[in-house]
Order: structure tokens, then C-alpha cells, then sequence
């Protein structure tokens, strides 16, 4: 007898190799595309003209009055204003309006999971109102070329760019943590916050830009041609899920980008280390994320400051504020400055 009692003895009349019934299968789940990303999200409104109800998280107003994008024949290309791993976004002009727009040309491909995963991001992101975000008004596909048009920023982004005076500094950061607190409420996680993602107009109006899409363009691509800097924004917790018991808090998530950008734009460099964060290989850039202190303001800032920026970089997601505590700390909680006020970006 075998453990368990089961008997090896060949029973009479039976043959000597065992029975197999090919007609019986095991059902296996099979995992929904849509519902194959890292946060979930909710389902894509309910069109206007369905008579259906408001979906939740946005204004009947807004959801009404959604408007179609405007033929893609119409929209002039002007300049190129930026490019990454994901694809390129060119300044447009509506030939008719004469009003301006971004148009991010999508590179490659891709297959039919990664369109449709695009499609509904899409579907989410136009519902989206809020006056830190970057507004979403469409996408075209031409010859298999997927492109999204977007509200242009004329400021470009702030990668690259210090605010060493706290005032306007705190501003920023004010209508970046209202953006986020505003996303994180309708149940959405950026993920990949950080100052080129941060953008800026002639008003002074900084708005978050790239979540949703360029999130899933991020899991579809091959790790060794997707950039160093989105790993130099990521918090610890997510690159070493040793560090939190193996889970990881998309909100907590943000909250340590928003931080670590907050302060390369005091510093005007990477806190990890200028190099390190632009050019630095992922071994080094990792185990300064995971295992150095968290970075700090100099001393010469503000107590005020070096509170806040800690009150974002803490290790322990658990003990890092939320995007509405944030808003009311004293460094961001103070009278907001007039738009001309502002000190000229270095």
C-alpha cells in the first residue's frame, strides 16, 4: 500500500497503462482584458443619447455636454512639442476654430487587447473635469496608428525646470495635490507621477498629464526600452514588495512621486542623486530607493517645507498622508498668490 492507502495490486481485466478520458477537460478562468490592469477602474459612461443614468463621478452636466472630437482632417499639425517611449505629441490647430490642441501620435502597432485597454481608458479620461487635470477630448485611428488628442499646454512641462521660491513652489504643488486628491476620489491611480508628466501654461496653471494610457503602454512594452526615469519616480514599496509585505497601495504610490517631484523642483536636480536619476543604471537607482533615507529639503528651506516634503517621502506607505491631507498642510493651506506674482521658472 501506497500513503494514503491508495492500492498498487493490478486489478484483474484492467490494462497495464491508465485510462485517460480526452472527452474531460478542466474549465480554466479566463481573465478579461479590461480587467487585466494593476488598478481597477470603473466601467466607460453611459453615452447621452442611451438615456441611461449619470455614471457615477460625473457631473450631469458634464456628461451631457461631451462633445465629440473634431475630425481629424481638420487639425493641422504645427510643431513638435515633445516625444518619449510611448510616442510623440505635436502642437495641432483646428483649420476652422483656429483653436489649438495636443495631439499625441501613439508609436507602433499594437494589437487588439492593447487598443481596446486604450478605448476605455480613453472612454474614463473624458469624463474627467477637474482644472489640474489635462483634459482628454478624443481618439483617431488612422492605418492602424492610434492617436489621442488632448488640451495643450503652452508651457510645456516642468521636467527640468526650479522653483526655488517656496510661495510659488506651494502653488504648484497645491494644484497638483488637488488634481491628485480629485483622481484618487473617482478611484484612479496615476502611477507614473513626475515633472515631466507636470505640465504648466502662460497662466500659471499646472495640470497632470499621461495617466491611463501611458500606463498600459508601460506594461505592454519590453522592460529594457521603457525609461529610467518613471523606476526613479517609483516608491519603494513597488519595486521591492519585500519592503510592505508584498503589497502595494497605488494611492500611497502616488503620493511618493508627487513628493520626490515636488523636491527636484525646490533642488533642480534628481534627490537621488542628479545622475542617477538621468542616466544611472536600475541596480543603483533601485537600491537607492529602497535602502538610503528618504531625501530631504537643505536646511535652509522652510520647517514648513521640510514637513511636507516629509509627510510624502515616508518609507512606510502607511504613514504617508493622503492627497487630502495633503491640501491641508500649512505649507500648501496658505493664501494662494496672484497668477503675475509668480517668479519666472530657471
Amino acid at each position: 500500500m501506497r500513503p494514503g492507502g491508495l492500492s498498487t495490486q493490478q486489478q484483474p481485466g484492467t490494462p497495464s497503462r491508465a485510462r485517460r478520458r480526452p472527452d474531460l477537460t478542466l474549465p480554466m478562468p479566463q481573465r478579461e482584458v479590461a480587467t487585466s490592469l494593476a488598478v481597477p477602474l470603473p466601467l466607460p459612461p453611459v453615452p447621452a443619447s442611451a438615456g441611461g443614468p449619470t455614471p457615477p463621478g460625473v457631473p450631469a452636466s458634464g456628461a451631457a455636454q461631451q462633445q465629440q472630437p473634431p475630425p481629424l482632417a481638420e487639425l493641422e499639425r504645427v510643431r513638435r512639442v515633445g516625444s518619449g517611449a510611448g510616442g510623440t505629441v505635436w502642437m495641432v490647430r483646428h483649420r476652422g476654430m483656429g483653436r489649438p490642441y495636443a495631439l499625441k501620435v501613439l508609436y507602433g502597432n499594437h494589437d487588439d487587447s492593447v487598443r481596446r485597454q486604450i478605448a476605455r481608458e480613453i472612454a474614463i479620461l473624458r469624463t474627467a473635469e477637474h482644472p489640474a487635470v489635462v483634459r482628454c477630448h478624443g481618439m483617431y485611428e488612422r492605418g492602424g496608428e492610434l492617436q489621442i488628442l488632448l488640451e495643450y499646454m503652452d508651457g510645456g512641462s516642468l521636467d527640468g525646470r526650479r522653483i526655488a521660491a517656496e510661495p510659488f513652489l506651494a502653488d504648484v504643488a497645491r494644484q497638483v495635490l488637488s488634481g491628485i486628491s480629485y483622481l484618487h476620489h473617482r478611484h484612479i491611480v496615476h502611477r507614473d507621477i513626475k515633472p515631466s508628466n507636470l505640465l504648466i501654461d502662460s497662466g500659471r496653471r499646472v495640470k497632470i498629464a499621461d495617466f491611463g494610457v501611458g500606463r498600459i503602454l508601460n506594461q505592454t512594452m519590453d522592460p529594457c526600452n521603457s525609461s529610467v526615469g518613471t523606476i526613479a519616480y517609483m516608491s519603494p514599496e513597488r519595486i521591492n514588495t519585500d519592503l510592505n509585505d508584498g503589497s502595494y497601495d497605488g494611492y500611497a504610490g502616488d503620493i511618493w512621486s508627487f513628493g520626490l517631484s515636488i523636491l527636484e523642483f525646490y533642488l533642480g536636480r534628481f534627490p537621488f542623486g542628479e545622475n542617477l536619476g538621468k542616466q544611472g543604471d536600475w541596480a543603483a537607482l533601485m537600491v537607492a530607493i529602497c535602502y538610503s533615507d528618504p531625501p530631504e529639503p537643505p536646511p535652509t528651506a522652510s520647517p514648513e517645507f521640510r514637513r511636507f516634503i516629509r509627510c510624502c517621502l515616508q518609507k512606510n506607505p502607511a504613514k504617508r498622508l493622503t492627497a487630502a491631507q495633503l491640501l491641508q498642510h500649512p505649507f500648501v493651506a496658505g493664501p494662494q498668490p496672484q497668477p503675475l506674482a509668480a517668479p519666472p521658472l530657471s
